[in-house]
């Protein structure tokens, strides 16, 4: 849903799959099984994105392959147009149905054993605290699922979230090339990665690791879905951290404009 974007998760890891693409038929399962070949358990999908089926038929190929056991694996969802019918802005939420009443329809799911978790996404500091003192709330979101990125640190979020014991995912965390942004070409990025003999992707997503950060870059490419997993034989010093967040930029890529004028729409204060 666009606006508070609920979804399902199995558990936390520290590196996903983003599965939203533009991708031709058959290039999301494709990604899908050289990703659980090279190492990757957990899939960050939607039913938006309109590929669930590929992702499913990539999984359940590699199952039968022996490859990896469902059991192994965290799949991520996010509710959609089909389970909440979009209102006359496009909001998948109608605008009279308040984000808490949803929060106890998704408590509903974890009870009936449908999901192991549930969590949040695009909720400033105020919605969460406000989810997170609700009156008899039964299960804490595990996470908090944010653009994220060297030009939008998120720094005061992050630290409310782990605060309260909300994992945070990072979405965009390689930044996009919408609004003329070309994060991975940034002289820091580029030099820090010349430092360390890694891509500028690596050092965007090992970044937001050494933060606590849960990272889900999306890739169909083999070769790059293979190197985004390889993050975990480098760290970054303290002082490469400390550049990399001082270029934020507060520059936010996924602003939704369908929904500013709703009365939830997140992005209205500071954090």
């Amino acid at each position: 849903m666009d606006r508070c974007r609920s979804f399902v998760s199995a558990a936390d890891h520290c590196t996903s799959l983003g599965t939203s693409s533009c991708a031709a038929p058959g290039e999301v399962t494709e990604a899908v099984k050289v990703a659980i070949d090279v190492g990757y358990r957990h899939f960050d999908c939607a039913y938006f994105y309109h590929n669930e089926s590929e992702v499913g038929t990539g999984i359940q190929c590699k199952i039968r392959e022996g490859a990896v056991r469902r059991e192994d694996l965290f799949i991520v969802s996010k509710a959609g147009e089909k389970d909440l019918p979009l209102d006359h802005s496009g909001l998948a939420i109608p605008s009279d149905t308040d984000f808490l009443d949803t929060w106890e329809a998704m408590e509903d799911l974890v009870i009936a054993g449908l999901v192991k978790a549930i969590g949040v996404s695009n909720f400033n500091h105020e919605q969460l605290e406000r989810l997170l003192n609700k009156p008899n709330l039964r299960f804490k979101p595990v996470t908090n699922q944010i653009e994220c990125h060297p030009y939008l640190t998120q720094e005061k979020l992050i630290s409310f979230c782990q605060s309260r014991d909300v994992s945070v995912t990072a979405y965009r965390p390689l930044g996009g090339s919408s609004q003329g942004v070309h994060l991975m070409d940034d002289p820091m990025i580029q030099t820090i990665a010349q430092k360390y003999g890694k891509s500028a992707a690596q050092i965007l997503i090992r970044f937001q690791i050494q933060r606590n950060v849960i990272v889900i870059p999306k890739s169909i490419t083999p070769a790059r879905i293979l190197e985004n997993i390889q993050v975990f034989d480098f760290e970054l010093s303290e002082q490469d951290v400390e550049d990399i967040l001082s270029l934020d930029r507060n520059l936010r890529l996924a602003t939704f404009p369908i929904a500013v004028n709703h009365k939830d729409y997140p992005f209205s204060i500071e954090y």
